[in-house]
């Protein structure tokens, strides 16, 4: 991956949900990125481990910063997750987006989400699809997909 800026950092900056609960944006280029984030105590579902919600949205965000590292505004079609492992408080998951393929307007992402001992925390493909309207960021309106 480049370290060149590109449309995903610029979708992270404006991204306050993924910011505001820890996730690093590490490296977004060429339909591929990872991120990371630190799982908190707040982030303890009532099994002692991290709530599954949280690893969605960790693995999401990588999603979102590889499929949007190409250009045009992209969201989410959809998207499952496969929960391997559990994570703990004070564990830090990194998560690895990788496209699997592109075709028209849409596209397929898988995502590896692992913890700081290299043990796959979980796995998520996502399904994505390029917006046809691109609105500035300051635009609350929803764009056309």
């Amino acid at each position: 991956m480049g370290g060149e800026r590109n449309a995903a950092y610029d979708m992270f900056d404006a991204d306050p949900a993924s910011r505001g609960l820890g996730v690093e944006l590490v490296e977004a280029a060429d339909g591929a990125a990872v991120a990371r984030m630190r799982v908190t105590d707040t982030m303890i579902n009532g099994h002692a481990i991290a709530h599954g919600g949280f690893v969605f949205l960790l693995a999401d965000t990588a999603f979102a910063l590889a499929c949007n590292s190409w250009g045009p505004a992209t969201v989410a079609a959809g998207g499952e997750i496969s929960f391997v492992r559990p994570a703990r408080a004070g564990d830090l998951l990194t998560a690895s987006a990788t496209e699997r393929t592109r075709y028209g307007r849409s596209g397929i992402y898988d995502v590896t989400v692992t913890r700081q001992d290299g043990a796959v925390i979980a796995e998520f493909r996502g399904r994505s699809r390029t917006l046809v309207d691109r609105p500035a960021p300051a635009d609350a309106r929803a764009p056309e997909v």
